[in-house]
């Protein structure tokens, strides 16, 4: 026999809003527990298979089966940011945002997208290399890989570390290929 709500649960969706024709054509339709609420994913498919159901109580009932917490608790003028708590050794992808797993290691791809999560710069500054957006050995902005060989010139013109990254950010395209003809000549 096929499992069918106990009466709380049939009075809690009736609190949430299905009348009792509702909540028939939903045992009709073959939902008759929680379980089967997994199935139906969300509340538009709710409101496909039970006729004469409005969203806001499709809703409702999704979140209640779901164990979901209901988003209108909060009016949506006053909701407040979404905060998100990791201890340190969380890795996200710097291009998907994905969370890697416990085992990854640094240079591993991401198990999302398949790019390289964490991607290993060289440093212009102490030639040392990491991931991460500073070097770990001393402190400066790893630049990107194109500009890689500009930053080593302007430390070698005695530029501070700080502002080397500022100031590649700032030149314009003219600008440094004027440094590239100062590194071709310097490699020539």
């Amino acid at each position: 026999m096929a499992e069918t709500f106990s009466t709380l649960e049939k009075n809690i969706l009736k609190a949430k809003g299905l009348s009792d024709s509702q909540l028939d054509s939903l045992i009709a339709s073959g939902i008759g527990s929680k379980q089967d609420f997994q199935t139906v994913g969300d509340a538009s498919t709710l409101c496909q298979l039970v006729s004469g159901i409005d969203s806001p109580t499709a809703h409702a009932v999704m979140n209640w089966a779901t164990g979901q917490p209901a988003a209108a608790a909060v009016p949506a003028t006053a909701q407040a940011p979404q905060v998100i708590i990791d201890t340190a050794d969380v890795i996200h992808c710097v291009h998907c945002g994905a969370k890697q797993p416990k085992d990854y290691k640094s240079g591993d791809l991401c198990t999302s997208c398949g790019k390289q999560a964490e991607p290993v710069f060289a440093c212009y500054w102490c030639a040392s290399a990491g991931p991460g957006k500073f070097c770990r050995q001393c402190g400066a902005e790893f630049l990107p890989t194109a500009d890689l060989d500009l930053g080593i010139l302007l430390k070698h013109d005695g530029l501070p570390k700080d502002i080397i990254p500022e100031r590649l950010r700032a030149m314009s395209t003219a600008e440094k290929d004027v440094l590239w003809g100062r590194v071709r000549k310097l490699r020539g």
